[in-house]
This record gives structure tokens, C-alpha cells and sequence, in this order.
């Protein structure tokens, strides 16, 4: 498998090499059929190559294209366009087979046949259901090879629920609903931030050509994806928990990118820990499976507006409570953002505010 994957990670690089001097000399925008009749030429050159599996290294040209189309698309825009890049030994993790049968075949629950590769040996997560159409191989930062099956199956919808809910986001408080419910912040970071500055300083003290530096880059490595591990599997319990209970969930379109690169420098840290942006990810893909609604609203004023008189009070980071002097309303200010979410949600969606229990 790491030699396929080799292969994959070489082609792509080739090809982005070709098609980057294919515009700087000629001015000539390579095709992905144009990159695609190049291979066999290539592996007539290399040799080595005939050890990767043909459809896996179209693949990796098919996944340069759609780099390629991305860039195009924010350049369009006016987005941060984002060229693509060539890819290091440790950044390019995975490779596909399009096709079951000639591919790849599952055995059973314990084995599954790849082409190139031969019988390996699976732990099934769970088991296959539908038709099958793609199988990705990947290989995480520890080394471990997992198995993605892509399937294509009928959605299953949720029995409807007139409950709907309003989220605030936040660094006090993860998120705060409008029903006066509050998820607390897990700071996954922040848990493991001693041990892997400690893990840190022992690396800086070794030589790269030492057996012990891979032993401390091992170290850093297993706490970073026990930290991804942890935060992921927090942001899927509370998005199926969202979609199980609500018809309509609203979150604030939030540019994270943009409050980073703001002057926000100091909670750069704790902003990037919360992962705010995969919790509406996870949501809104469940949601779209299960016939839920999941709308993201403008957060301009949020705070700062009363949700029960409309008007505007000004308060800064530091006031944590709303009291409105206009209809003398006194509740959290997260509780009174996320009201005014749902509030702007709802409207959205077409659908008459109703009066919230506060």
C-alpha cells in the first residue's frame, strides 16, 4: 500500500510540474485528458510506476484537476486563490480505487482484495449497505491504513418535530441554544497542551539523523491526532444530538478565517480549538440525510440586538448579561443571541417567529 501510494503521490506531483510549466512557458492549459495520456508514457520511463495500480494514479491527476478548479473558482471570486501544492512524503495520505471487482473486492467482514496489494486483513466499522462505488485507502499520521467505502444508498428521513433551535457559538461557552441550554467548551487543545510542549522541547534537542528524533516526532504525532480524534468525535455526538432533536437548526455564518487573521490575535489559539466550522459541517450533512433544515444567518448585531424589543444594546466582551432598557429584558447575552439566530433562521426558511419561553 505505501508503494502505491508513492506512485499516486509521484504522478501528482509530476503532473502539477507539467501543467505549472505548460502556462509559465507557453501559456497552454493542460487538460486532465491531456495529463491522463501521459501516464503510459510515464511508466515506460519509470519503471517503478507499474508497482502502483493504473485507475489509483488517474485518480491522483483527477484530484489535481479539482485543486485546479478550486484555485480557478476563489481566483473568480476574489478569494485568497490558493495554488495548488506539491506534495512532501507526509502530505499526501491517501489513494482510491473508482471500480469494485476489477479493483478491489470485499471478501467478508475480516478481508478485503486490492489489486496491486493482495489480501488485507479489516476491522468492518460497520457493515456495507447499498452499492458500493468507490474504496479509499488511508493512511493516518501514526501509520495506521484505514479502509473508506464509499456507497450510494437511499436517505433515511427523520419522523418530523415542530422543535427548532437558535445556536451561539462562543469561547465561554462552546454554544449556547435558544431553549437556554448551554455546551460547555471541551478545549481538547488545551488539554494536551503541556504534553506536547514538553514533547516539543525533547524534539528540538535531537538530531533528525537519530533514532530518538522519530521517537519524539512519533510522541507529537500520537498527541495531535488524539486531539482531532477527541474534537471529531465531540463535533459528530452533538450534530447527531442537534439533528435528532430539532426540524430547524440555525448557527451564525461565522468567517473563522477572517476572525483569525483579525485582531483577534490573543484567542487565535482557543478560536482554532473549537472547530467551530466542523460542528456546522457534520450538522448540516445529517441534516440534509435526515430532511432536517440547517440555516446559517448573518451574526451582524446579534449580541447586541434585544430579542424582545428589537432594539439595540450596546455592550462589550465583557458583559455577560443582557439587559435591555427598552423592555426592561434581562437574560444571558448568549441566550439573547441565539434567540435572535433562530429568530433570523426562521425567516429565512419562511417560517412565523413564535414567542420563546424565557
Amino acid at each position: 500500500m505505501q508503494t502505491i501510494l508513492d506512485c499516486c503521490r509521484w504522478v501528482y506531483n509530476k503532473t502539477l510540474d507539467l501543467r505549472k510549466k505548460a502556462w509559465e512557458e507557453r501559456q497552454e492549459s493542460l487538460s486532465l485528458y491531456d495529463t491522463n495520456k501521459m501516464l503510459p508514457d510515464w511508466k515506460k520511463e519509470h519503471p517503478w510506476l507499474k508497482d502502483g495500480h493504473a485507475q489509483t494514479m488517474q485518480n491522483a491527476q483527477v484530484r489535481l484537476d479539482l485543486a485546479f478548479q478550486a484555485f480557478f473558482r476563489r481566483v473568480k471570486t476574489g478569494e485568497k486563490p490558493g495554488y495548488p501544492y506539491f506534495r512532501g512524503k507526509d502530505r499526501y495520505d491517501s489513494f482510491t480505487y473508482p471500480q469494485e471487482k476489477s479493483n478491489w473486492r470485499c471478501l467478508d467482514d475480516e478481508r478485503v482484495r486490492l489489486s496491486k496489494v493482495g489480501n488485507v486483513k479489516i476491522k468492518m466499522h460497520r457493515p456495507l449497505e447499498g452499492n458500493i462505488k468507490m474504496l479509499t485507502i488511508k493512511r493516518d499520521r501514526l501509520g495506521n491504513w484505514w479502509a473508506a467505502f464509499s456507497c450510494e444508498i437511499e436517505p433515511e428521513p427523520l419522523p418530523p418535530t415542530p422543535d427548532v433551535v437558535g445556536i451561539d457559538l462562543g469561547l465561554t461557552h462552546f454554544a449556547t441554544f435558544s431553549t437556554d441550554e448551554q455546551i460547555e467548551n471541551p478545549r481538547f487543545f488545551r488539554q494536551d497542551e503541556k504534553a506536547l510542549a514538553k514533547a516539543q522541547r525533547r524534539l528540538s534537542r535531537c538530531e533528525k539523523s537519530a533514532p530518538e528524533y522519530r521517537k519524539c516526532k512519533r510522541v507529537i504525532q500520537h498527541i495531535h491526532q488524539r486531539i482531532a480524534n477527541r474534537r471529531s468525535d465531540f463535533a459528530h455526538k452533538l450534530s447527531r444530538k442537534l439533528v435528532n432533536s430539532f426540524q430547524i437548526i440555525a448557527f451564525e455564518k461565522l468567517d473563522i478565517q477572517d476572525m483569525q487573521d483579525g485582531n483577534w490575535c490573543s484567542i487565535n489559539k482557543s478560536i482554532g480549538d473549537t472547530a467551530w466550522g466542523q460542528l456546522v459541517a457534520l450538522t448540516q450533512c445529517k441534516a440534509e440525510w435526515a430532511g432536517r433544515t440547517v440555516v446559517t444567518v448573518d451574526p451582524r448585531n446579534t449580541t447586541q440586538m434585544c430579542s424582545g424589543c428589537n432594539q439595540i444594546v450596546k455592550k462589550d466582551l465583557s458583559v455577560r448579561v443582557h439587559d435591555c432598557p427598552f423592555c426592561g429584558l434581562v437574560l444571558d447575552r448568549d441566550h439573547n443571541a441565539a434567540l435572535n439566530i433562530l429568530a433570523r433562521g426562521l425567516a429565512c426558511v419562511g417560517s412565523i417567529p413564535r414567542s420563546f419561553p424565557l
